[in-house]
């Protein structure tokens, strides 16, 4: 398993999102990290970030902003973390939707410059990460900073799995779907989670992929 860890900048007169942007001109307000971001079914994204400084400002901020759906933050002196629900431009959504899709898992947290800069660490199947990795653009520029192999972490090997998949385990693991003998089938764990026996069925070859697939090098 191999990881890269890449810098993204947007190019002056851009930013990745205007909420985005609003925060990091503000100079009171200082970005540190995005510890959780996701598509929901609905095509809103929600994200757990933190950040310091002046948090009327930043409150302030999220209530003018349109893309804003709900927010709540907590913390105190000065550091504070905020979920927000949030509707995503063209680019997040791309972004968030491929995040789904791919083999490639992307660490958490994601640290935020000043500059509204992201620094990405993104691990798997060498093989995967050319479409994984954003490439460069009109948008913003990407500077690798560092790649190499690293053993699983026994934190990493269930971040890869969406919230569903993560839940059709767990339910899987529960009605004993992998015990010897087998003590449920597929129809069952669907019946459980609502859903059909061949979606589960789909959900468990890409849970069963990204998990053991992290386990192999691919240079052997």
């Amino acid at each position: 398993m191999r990881y890269v860890t890449v810098r993204v900048e947007p190019r002056e007169g851009t930013a990745f999102h205007p909420l985005g942007q609003a925060l990091s001109d503000a100079e009171d307000i200082t970005r540190e990290a995005i510890h959780r971001v996701e598509l929901l079914d609905d095509g809103s994204g929600v994200m757990l970030a933190e950040a310091r400084g002046n948090r009327d400002h930043y409150e302030a901020i999220l209530d003018d902003s349109d893309y804003v759906c709900q927010y709540a933050v907590t913390g105190t002196e000065g550091r504070w973390y905020a979920y927000c629900q949030f509707d995503p431009n063209e680019a997040n959504y791309r972004m968030l939707q491929h995040r789904q899709e791919s083999t490639v898992m992307m660490e958490m947290p994601i640290e935020v410059h000043p500059t509204g800069a992201m620094e990405i660490t993104f691990v798997g199947d060498e093989g995967a990460f050319s479409e994984a990795v954003p490439s460069e653009g009109e948008a913003f520029e990407i500077e690798l900073l560092e790649t190499g192999q690293r053993p699983p972490r026994g934190e990493d090997l269930f971040a890869c799995l969406t919230d569903r998949q993560q839940t059709i385990l767990e339910t899987a693991i529960e009605l004993g779907y992998y015990e010897n003998p087998r003590e449920a089938t597929q129809a069952e764990i669907a019946d459980a989670v609502d859903a059909t026996a061949g979606t589960v069925g789909e959900h468990l070859r890409k849970i069963e992929h990204r998990v053991f697939s992290q386990f192999v090098d691919p240079d052997s």
